[in-house]
């Protein structure tokens, strides 16, 4: 009997996991490989022999997206899944259009059915869209859960962006595993206030056996999940956050919606700074679509390390990436603080740009004044320390930085500079650690 000729289209994080879960042992499939969206650089690679399994020995060829009509053609595919996240419906159905008029089917994978269960207890922090605050609400669980003295063990959604085999499993405690692992900043953005909070991060390719590895280890599992994907565990208490910046998303962005659908807990998060309106029409959408989930409101206040810096100054602002990117932001909290730190003025970094970062701004044009930090590899991270220093020499006289790591750690900085950090706080009841209860009684 012939095998269902299978593309997954991915983009190096739940495409993989689809995979392992779904297709790596089943003998009436045959996946002839993945493509690659979203992430600059991780395309013409190959899906490691050591990971795929028996039925692969060879691997499995990882393409551009941009090849994907030629590919259904000429590896006469059968059918393409849709394995990567936060892109709109319409987009989602403009894929399924483009792939189907090929003559292939066009399938988005179960969300239950690439969950794996742990046998420890398991919180999954997970959103709506990329930038409404998972990453403090993922340190503020981590905190009450250590505080109720439980080890955790936090896993992280996969950005295995280098050697795919050596990436299978990782772990990381310290600055050390961080330079040993030669990590991207956006996996330092995740990463490091984690290890700087007292949590074990554990991340990779092959989350069945990251997994095997974190409970070795740990009292309780934290997902820490990625853009708005859907977690890769089974949870006790599934935790989605929504956006009163951007209502309506929550119904309109795959696969944002599911995770609200499946959510036992919702943090409408940034009140306090959204339009009372729009929070409560996204309180009304989360209403009509998961009745049953307990809705928690929550504020992200800013604080920043020095606003004397900035005040009275030409400001650039340097925001975090894949917010502004995919995620589509206008703004972040670094934009947020130059303006009430008193910053004479925004400077458009557009004059400025080098490299990559100007590609960046041609994918994304609406991007307001302000410069993502993009650090996919190398070469990006050289891109925006060149970029940094060309805007000193036309004019910037300070730099606010509202990345979750310290960047001038990794970048020269060549004027004076500030940090901005922001952490989730609840507002009211129930609290954190009320709709925890399922863990902490545990």
């Amino acid at each position: 009997m012939s095998r269902t000729r299978i593309l997954i289209l991915g983009a190096a994080g739940k495409d993989f996991h689809v995979f392992n879960t779904m297709y790596r042992e089943d003998e009436g499939v045959e996946v002839v490989g993945f493509t690659a969206q979203q992430i600059p650089h991780i395309d013409d690679r190959t899906y490691p022999a050591s990971i795929a399994g028996d039925l692969y020995p060879e691997g499995l060829p990882i393409f551009p997206e941009d090849e994907l009509d030629e590919l259904i053609l000429r590896l006469k595919v059968d059918r393409c899944i849709l394995a990567y996240s936060d892109v709109s419906y319409d987009y989602v159905m403009h894929m399924a259009s483009r792939v189907t008029a090929l003559g292939a089917g066009f399938e988005i994978p179960s969300a239950t059915r690439t969950l794996i269960e742990s046998k420890l207890p398991v919180v999954a922090v997970c959103a709506s869209r990329t930038g409404v605050g998972k990453s403090q609400t993922s340190r503020a669980v981590a905190r009450v859960l250590r505080e109720a003295g439980l080890k955790v063990a936090v896993i992280r959604h996969p950005m295995p962006y280098g050697d795919l085999a050596k990436q299978r499993v990782q772990r990381f405690a310290g600055e050390e595993d961080l330079v040993y692992h030669e990590v991207t900043i956006e996996e330092r953005e995740e990463y490091e206030p984690h290890i700087e909070n007292g949590s074990v991060v554990f991340a990779g390719v092959d989350y069945g056996a990251i997994l095997e590895e974190a409970e070795k280890e740990a009292d309780v599992i934290l997902w820490d999940g990625g853009n708005n994907d859907t977690p890769f565990y089974k949870p006790d208490v599934h935790i989605t956050l929504v956006d009163p910046h951007r209502p309506g998303h929550e119904l309109s962005y795959y696969p944002g919606e599911t995770n609200v659908r499946m959510a036992d807990v919702i943090i409408i998060n940034k009140v306090a700074t959204a339009n009372p309106e729009n929070v409560q029409q996204v309180r009304e959408n989360v209403e009509s679509i998961n009745p049953r989930a307990v809705i928690l409101d929550a504020a992200s206040p800013i604080f920043v390390d020095d606003p004397s810096i900035l005040k009275g100054k030409r400001v650039l602002a340097v925001e975090d990436g894949p917010t502004l990117t995919h995620g589509g932001m206008k703004y972040g909290a670094a934009t947020i603080a130059a303006k009430r730190a008193g910053a004479a003025s925004l400077v458009d970094p557009r004059p400025f740009l080098v490299g990559e970062l100007q590609d960046t701004f041609d994918t994304y044009p609406e991007l307001g004044i302000l410069l993502p930090a993009m650090g996919y590899g190398e070469a990006q991270v050289r891109d925006l320390e060149a970029t940094l220093a060309k805007a000193a020499e036309g004019g910037v006289e300070a730099v606010v930085v509202g990345t979750p790591i310290d960047l001038a750690k990794l970048v020269k900085i060549p004027v004076p500079n500030t940090r901005v950090r922001y952490e989730l706080q609840v507002l009211g009841r129930p609290t954190l650690e009320e709709v925890l209860a399922p863990v902490l009684k545990g």
